[in-house]
């Protein structure tokens, strides 16, 4: 089983300015940055700052606290990512949208294609926990307002995801804006998605 090191993570990108320390990671994100590809909008974004450690390991959760209480404008967001390159990735976050209420949601990019699955939450939620599991080359994401109690936000398949993978943090101002994100309680648990024990899968 893969150890949680601060220590071993790395930058694919930089923020404007950070600081890791004791357990915490903080983020000041620089405007224009994201992380988007083609999809709808027919433009490509892959400026984001991203924190990441790497892993051959098939099964295992990743845990981590985000804190958000800083975001002010719209598409402001900061969360969980496995980013293998600018064509293969996956992202859930909170997105400030305005005062009336966030966007929750979850991006998934498979050979330069994205999509968007998205729910509303009031703007009085400052904080989330989510928990990233991998079985080989599919991956479930959940997310939990107090760290204990999980619910299911996304199950997908990535195309390039069945060998060494890097996954962690990120953050990022799509428009003109900058805010502070804070990630804490970071852990790497055994996978705490299990096997499906339903329907027996179909003969290949």
């Amino acid at each position: 089983m893969v150890n949680f090191n601060i220590q071993q993570l790395e930058w694919t990108r930089e923020p404007q300015s950070y600081v890791i320390h004791d357990g915490r990671i903080e983020m000041v994100t620089k405007p224009h940055t994201d992380l988007w590809q083609r999809t709808y909008y027919h433009f490509r974004n892959d400026n984001a700052p991203v924190l990441q450690m790497e892993t051959d390991e098939k099964y295992f959760s990743f845990i981590v606290k985000t804190d958000f209480s800083e975001s002010h404008h719209r598409f402001d967001q900061c969360g969980i990512v496995m980013y293998l390159d600018s064509d293969n990735w996956l992202k859930a976050s909170v997105e400030y949208e305005n005062d009336t209420f966030q966007n929750h949601g979850s991006v998934v990019t498979n050979h330069g294609y994205s999509d968007w699955a998205t729910t509303a939450i009031p703007t009085d939620v400052k904080t989330m926990w989510y928990r990233l599991s991998r079985r080989e080359d599919d991956y479930c994401i959940e997310c939990s307002q107090d760290g204990n109690n999980f619910r299911q936000i996304r199950v997908c398949h990535m195309l390039e995801g069945a060998d060494v993978i890097k996954f962690g943090i990120y953050a990022c101002s799509p428009e003109e804006s900058s805010f502070k994100a804070v990630f804490t309680d970071m852990d790497i648990t055994e996978c705490a998605w299990k096997a499906h024990d339903g329907q027996a899968p179909d003969l290949e």
